[in-house]
């Protein structure tokens, strides 16, 4: 059997118009920008506006890395939709986007990986490619969490963090070595999955939801911020290692470090506790907060289009989210 390669052939990016600056989120709740920029460098954030969702972003960013990659729509054989916040209970979002790209009849897989979905649906197109079953593979991370946010003083630890926002890839065949997704690794342990949830509404509760969860809260994310930001900072750079190793690279053979962006204290002190120099990582949390599975393809485009990461270059991925899980991939971009 034939076994190919895979590699990043396009790009593409959405953001809503809308800018939600930490000064307005002070009108909102106790909190100041002074406050919220300490503790994770964010200092704006993207909401959609009412008649938008995911799907529609989704699809905005995918026509980019459609373009980008030469492609038209009908060329594509899979899409790969990686969400937290997918617009219905279901059908999943994947269809939606389908639809609004004027395809038909294609397969469309949904992945519920949070902060680390874009890694997760990274490795499951590259598994497709390298067996020769599809071609051209859209992955895409798109996320709403504006419309899911407690919007006062006790969600205030969790909602300053959080914006709308997607970006997709056209995963494609390799036709050298110089352009290439070099190796992927996946974890998970579901030991703390608490630390970072939302618990309703939920199919293992009945009812689902009731009006004293509405009033308690319930159905709004929680974090122990804490124990995440450790793991954090303990399951990156285990990661990163982990492909170094596979690969026999060095620190310096890493050209550019795309983290996650969910908080850039997170990411200062991975890359200090590593040695990274500060030019060899990107990160755009402050001006986009935490967009989770979006938050990597955004970043990554961002380097792209500021020619921080030239084609051949040595890229490195790396997230941590929800679940717990975590991943990296290294590529030659």
């Amino acid at each position: 059997m034939t076994t190919y390669r895979s590699r990043i052939l396009g790009l593409g990016a959405y953001v809503p118009p809308r800018v939600v600056t930490n000064h307005e989120l002070a009108t909102l709740m106790e909190t100041t920008h002074e406050w919220i920029v300490e503790r994770t460098g964010i200092e704006e954030r993207r909401w959609v506006d009412e008649g938008e969702g995911g799907a529609e972003m989704a699809a905005k960013a995918s026509r980019e890395a459609i373009e980008r990659a030469g492609l038209q729509p009908t060329d594509i054989d899979l899409i790969i939709y990686a969400t937290l916040s997918p617009d219905h209970n279901f059908p999943g979002s994947a269809v939606f986007t389908q639809r609004l790209l004027g395809l038909k009849e294609i397969p469309c897989l949904d992945i519920r990986q949070q902060c680390t979905g874009f890694l997760y649906g990274l490795s499951i197109a590259d598994a497709f490619i390298r067996t020769g079953q599809y071609k051209h593979v859209l992955l895409i991370g798109s996320e709403v969490h504006s419309t899911g946010l407690d919007l006062t003083t006790r969600g205030r630890d969790v909602s300053v963090l959080f914006g709308d926002g997607a970006g997709a890839a056209v995963i494609g065949r390799a036709t050298d070595e110089a352009h290439v997704v070099l190796s992927t690794h996946l974890h998970a342990d579901g030991a703390d999955a608490e630390i970072l949830w939302t618990d309703r509404p939920g199919s293992r509760h009945h009812p689902r939801i009731t009006a004293a969860d509405l009033e308690a809260g319930a159905h709004y994310p929680k974090m122990e911020g804490r124990k995440v930001f450790k793991h954090a900072v303990t399951r990156m750079p285990q990661v990163m290692m982990e492909g170094m190793i596979v690969n026999g690279l060095k620190l310096d053979d890493i050209d550019m470090l795309i983290p996650h962006q969910a908080n850039l204290r997170i990411n200062q002190m991975v890359a200090r506790m590593i040695g990274l120099p500060e030019d060899r990582m990107h990160n755009n949390i402050q001006k986009y907060g935490n967009t989770t599975a979006a938050s990597i393809p955004l970043c990554m485009h961002e380097a792209v289009q500021l020619g921080k990461i030239q084609p051949g270059n040595l890229v490195c991925l790396v997230a941590f989210g929800a679940g717990l899980t975590w991943a990296s991939v290294f590529l030659r971009y």
